[in-house]
């Protein structure tokens, strides 16, 4: 497996610091991985405790190996990252100082062949992030209508040629179901036209990603976990989300920059109580990493990085 680097790591402790520094705090990283983030965070801050969670078993093992340093200050869940509310009540928490969600497919699920993540090398088309239960990108494409597989290509991988591709699809399975990425790549590439592949990236980039997100609920998923970790926010703690689509980065802009602004009526002469707003933003827009990190890691060519701080108590 090759290093694992994680994605804008020294501004994430950059942004983090304030909120962290000098005291008692807790944060939870709420799709710790392979344990980067966390472990520079518990180096940084002698004080702070750690919430790990990760949908991944597999990498809730890796994780725990890196952090056994740290000991007691790190606890660990199994869980989606929608489930924060019912875990930080399991640990008898109700507000934290920090929130880190690095959205997406790991590294190591990407480095996993038999994952199915990566459409580069032939595997079983599963996708999952928990292994253990649900449908896989298989089931998607041998079990849904036409109709489905067009919504979920446009909707989730922006794909221009939904329809070509699902009609496709369709006909192929009727002679054999999809159990293999090479088969799906193959039949994308004889869809996608030519000139599309020349200026669009690799013709399965767009499919793969939209099956990932079926399979894993990843934007249902993230429209009820950004509002639930910004309520859990004590005042002065702070959120930092990396995403890495515009789907993603959407969801995470439009909520924080809803309690970032006033709910007084426009026209008024002062703010009224209780109406002003709850979240201060910490970045101007979304921050990208810079040349020299994308050489040095490529996957951070893509991430879109939003910060903000709790300046209010969150309305009842």
């Amino acid at each position: 497996m090759a290093e694992h680097v994680p994605v804008l790591l020294g501004r994430v402790l950059e942004l983090f610091a304030p909120a962290l520094e000098g005291r008692p705090a807790v944060v939870v990283d709420a799709t710790v991985g392979l344990g980067g983030h966390s472990d520079a965070l518990l180096s940084a801050h002698p004080r702070l405790e750690l919430i790990a969670l990760d949908r991944d078993p597999s990498a809730l093992d890796k994780s725990r190996e890196r952090l056994a340093k740290h000991g007691d200050r790190v606890r660990f869940a199994h869980a989606v990252y929608d489930r924060l509310p019912e875990v930080l009540d399991e640990f008898g928490l109700s507000t934290v100082d920090g929130v880190l969600f690095d959205l997406g497919v790991s590294s190591m699920q990407l480095d996993v062949a038999d994952r199915g993540f990566a459409y580069a090398r032939d595997a079983p088309l599963d996708m999952r992030m928990d292994p253990t239960t649900g449908p896989t990108a298989a089931d998607v494409l041998n079990t849904y209508e036409t109709g489905e597989l067009i919504r979920i290509l446009r909707e989730y991988g922006e794909e221009r040629f939904a329809p070509k591709i699902a009609r496709a699809v369709v006909a192929e399975r009727e002679k054999e179901p999809f159990e293999r990425s090479e088969r799906l790549v193959r039949l994308l590439y004889n869809v996608v036209p030519a000139a599309s592949r020349r200026t669009g990236g690799h013709p399965a980039k767009r499919t793969f990603q939209a099956l990932r997100i079926e399979v894993n609920g990843e934007l249902d998923v993230l429209r009820r976990a950004i509002p639930a970790a910004l309520a859990a926010l004590s005042v002065g703690g702070r959120i930092v989300v990396e995403s890495y689509q515009s789907l993603e980065d959407r969801i995470v802009k439009q909520a924080i920059a809803e309690l970032a602004k006033s709910r007084t009526p426009p026209g008024l002469p002062v703010e009224l109580p209780g109406h002003g707003p709850e979240l201060k933003l910490i970045t101007r827009g979304a921050e990208k990493a810079d040349e020299a990190e994308i050489e040095h890691n490529p996957r951070a060519a893509s991430v879109r990085l939003r910060a903000a701080e709790r300046i209010k108590e969150a309305a009842a």
